[in-house]
């Protein structure tokens, strides 16, 4: 495992070598790392720019080819559109890199951690702060589904679906998506970097502990309904507090357990 020193080591020998390549404009550092790693265990996220859009593919190639110098476990390639890369590299030490390359007309603010490290032609710069202002003035920073409410009660009707249906596995992931929605709303209503949030361990210490007991024991049906009854009184009030999300009322009654339980037979499942 690395140390701090070491990582910091790697991070300015990356920022070197990528400086010394023609085709490289400019290089920005997003995450953590921009204000000081979060512990130990946080990775190094830059975005790499390209001042000609013919450029990027070569400017893939030299990242890679540098990361292939170094004593790495596996470099994986990932195109999200076109002219648009991200390589993660994950060394034997097991430091992780995420380079996403892009032309340098390409790039985007989508949270408040970033620096530019390098601009060649103080493009970088000017396209970073434009976006950032972007950024900062949208009323929704983050993409949020259009109707949550829907969403989450539509996972958690396929949950009793595919309870009646005896598929537990099936039921399981819907409970998992409704989860999902809730991390959505409470990461919202906390104001938190939505865009790539993992920091679920910063979230109000009341909502963590709630959230936690909407896992069952053990996966029976009784407490599988129990976990589902816990998830809607949880997204119920946390969308209570919220100034962005609603919740349909008679959605709400349509799926209590207390309605459900009255409609099966737990017998069968026995």
């Amino acid at each position: 495992m690395y140390c701090p020193e070491e990582r910091e080591s790697y991070f300015h020998r990356t920022i070197n070598a990528l400086k010394s390549s023609s085709l490289i404009e400019g290089i920005v550092q997003l995450g953590s790392g921009v204000i000081g790693y979060k512990d130990e265990h946080s990775d190094i996220d830059l975005m790499v720019s390209t001042n000609k859009i013919t450029d990027v593919d070569e400017a893939k190639k030299y990242i890679q080819t540098y990361f292939s110098g170094l004593e790495f476990l596996y470099i994986k390639e990932v195109q999200f559109r076109e002219n648009i890369f991200l390589l993660i590299a994950i060394l034997e030490n097991g430091l992780e890199f995420n380079v996403s390359i892009l032309p340098t007309d390409y790039l985007n603010v989508k949270s408040p951690l970033w620096n530019v490290i390098e601009d060649k032609t103080g493009n970088v710069s000017e396209i970073m702060e434009r976006e950032n202002k972007n950024f900062t003035e949208r009323e929704f920073k983050y993409f949020v589904s259009d109707d949550i409410g829907f969403d989450f009660f539509y996972a958690m009707r396929k949950f009793y679906t595919e309870l009646k249906r005896q598929n537990l596995i099936y039921a399981l992931k819907m409970l998992e998506t409704s989860r999902d929605y809730i991390l959505e709303v409470q990461g919202y209503n906390e104001n938190k970097k939505l865009h790539q949030f993992k920091a679920y361990e910063t979230l109000q210490p009341a909502f963590i502990t709630r959230y936690l007991q909407t896992y069952p024991d053990e996966i029976t049906v009784a407490k599988l309904l129990i976990s589902a009854d816990r998830l809607i009184d949880l997204f119920y009030d946390i969308v209570k507090q919220s100034d962005v999300f609603s919740v349909n009322e008679v959605w709400l009654d349509s799926v209590k357990v207390k309605d459900f339980m009255s409609k099966i037979d737990l017998r069968q499942f026995s």
